[in-house]
């Protein structure tokens, strides 16, 4: 058996794996900080190759969300990007600005603001899967399909467990930052 430390000394939950403990931890093998490392490498190169399109990541991902039919009003849209009200909205100015979005009141409840894609938004939103597509291949040159399935499912899994930790109000695990 092996033996316990003070760190680690309650035992994990049925089910629940020990991979990581407090003795020894190291960012470089952390899930977690490779994940933002990686996000941030593939936004970085998303962000260069819409920045043609006069598209920052503020507004590349909203338009993109609007295009694909993810969300459809503010409200909708700030809590699938994680954004507060506010960013929301300098987000959304600056794409009404541009001429890619307008804000429209809703007529059942004044509240709620609905929003739409301009022709122009829609020209500047169907290239952004593209450029998605191409810098997200780009990341997985050397892989398989089979070791990129496997790296979506597991992906998949992991977001599963964290919805679950969510709705459980787990202690230490609130909304991601």
């Amino acid at each position: 058996m092996s033996r316990s430390h003070p760190a680690s000394s309650r035992a994990a939950p049925p089910g629940k794996p020990a991979f990581y403990r407090s003795e020894g931890y190291s960012p470089e093998n952390s899930v977690g900080f490779l994940m933002r490392q990686i996000l941030s490498s593939i936004l970085g190169a998303a962000d260069r190759r819409l920045a043609e399109h006069d598209l920052t990541h503020a507004q590349w991902v909203p338009l993109f969300k609007l295009a694909h039919g993810d969300c459809a009003t503010m409200a909708e849209l700030s809590r699938t990007l994680q954004l507060d009200p506010g960013s929301m909205t300098r987000a959304l100015d600056r794409l009404e600005a541009k001429g890619l979005v307008h804000r429209v009141r809703s007529l059942s409840d004044r509240r709620v603001i609905n929003l739409e894609l301009t022709d122009a938004g829609r020209q500047v939103a169907q290239v952004v899967p593209a450029v998605l597509a191409d810098v997200l291949n780009a990341h997985l040159v050397g892989f398989s399909e089979a070791e990129w399935k496997q790296l979506v499912h597991g992906l998949q899994r992991m977001r599963a467990n964290g919805d679950a930790l969510r709705q459980a109000g787990a202690p230490g695990v609130g909304e991601p930052s």
